[in-house]
């Protein structure tokens, strides 16, 4: 079957909202994608990197963009391509086997797809990826990650954010288990004083909302944000038993004024944003001088490596610990065993 008669088929076999998250990701995808004549690199497993590549090639033939789809009946490399290109055109190339044709270097994008189906032997961590595009849901694409040096605005972590939650919210308990113990844990270690002001930030379902009233106790108060209205939804239910307000927000630009809050709870928040720094900034912003930052996750770094997100880990000991100094922490406690992460900061 041709590429065309595949696109075909897919926009005949998919729903209206499916067929919208595939035009809004590759509408980001094709707004990265520098000017001029540009390679692009489409990395994985054979068969998600070909459906990417495949549906770019199609999205840019629909905005007239000039595109060549290599394949290997095309030419033996990209090389072979050089002396013929229309000045603008768009070479996509996808498998992990055209890694290799040429140095890395050559490609002027690459965008890395992680998707349900195994891949055969080393390949690069998706950190060392300009695009990071999760493909586990084949109708239902989220881009986890762009470079900033590939995007003037930060619309598409909005877009993506809800779209990656969205699809989650309803079984995320299930999925991922409740560790109602273990954020209770984690919020008695953070030692938040009774009648303290505590914000949940990325609150997701509201695991910690009951261990935040628990501390603050009658006299404080516990609010949960999030940026994806699924997830506040399903966070209804504990946020009424904690007596917890809940508001949708992205929490790199918190609604709040400056030093509202004694106490910052966040769990899992730092990988999924697209600068670690601006996000430590902000919670710094509306934290009291003396207040206290709870950056927690219920399964150790090791396991939260997996996420790709970032060129580089942030939750390391000394990259969190430079960061919080340059935002307005002090790191005052770290801990990473293989059941948790745990880092404690107080606002300076």
């Amino acid at each position: 079957m041709s590429g065309q008669q595949s696109a075909a088929r897919w926009r005949t076999s998919v729903t209206g909202p499916q067929r919208a998250r595939w035009a809004t990701v590759l509408g980001h995808v094709t707004s990265a994608i520098p000017a001029g004549t540009a390679y692009v690199l489409v990395d994985g497993h054979e068969r998600d990197a070909t459906v990417l590549a495949d549906r770019l090639a199609a999205a840019l033939r629909d905005a007239g963009r000039p595109r060549i789809r290599l394949s290997r009946a095309i030419c033996a490399g990209p090389a072979d391509l050089r002396g013929g290109l229309t000045h603008g055109s768009v070479v996509i190339a996808a498998g992990p086997a055209w890694r290799a044709q040429l140095p890395a270097g050559h490609w002027h994008l690459t965008i890395r797809v992680r998707g349900a189906s195994p891949e055969r032997g080393r390949h690069p961590r998706n950190g060392a990826a300009d695009i990071v595009v999760d493909l586990g849901d084949p109708a239902w694409p989220v881009i986890r990650h762009i470079g900033a040096w590939f995007t003037h605005t930060d619309a598409w972590y909005r877009t993506e954010t809800q779209a990656f939650f969205a699809a989650r919210a309803a079984t995320w308990d299930t999925d991922s288990g409740a560790d109602l113990a273990a954020y209770a844990a984690a919020v008695t270690e953070a030692a938040i004083p009774a009648g303290a002001s505590a914000l949940d930030v990325g609150c997701g379902t509201g695991r910690a909302l009951p261990a935040l009233r628990d501390a603050v106790g009658p006299a404080g108060t516990v609010l949960g944000v999030d940026l994806t209205p699924a997830m506040i939804d399903v966070a209804r239910h504990r946020a009424h038993a904690a007596d917890a307000a809940l508001a949708l927000a992205d929490v790199r630009r918190l609604p709040l004024p400056g030093r509202a809050v004694d106490a910052v709870f966040a769990a899992g928040l730092l990988l999924h944003l697209p600068d670690t720094d601006a996000g430590l900034r902000e919670l710094a912003r509306v934290t009291r001088p003396g207040g206290r930052l709870v950056l927690f996750h219920p399964s150790g770094r090791a396991d939260l490596a997996g996420c790709g997100t970032h060129p580089g880990d942030p939750l390391t000991e000394t990259s969190l610990r430079l960061a919080a100094h340059r935002t307005g922490w002090r790191l005052t406690g770290y801990d990473d065993p293989p059941h948790r992460f745990l880092a404690l900061a107080t606002r300076r």
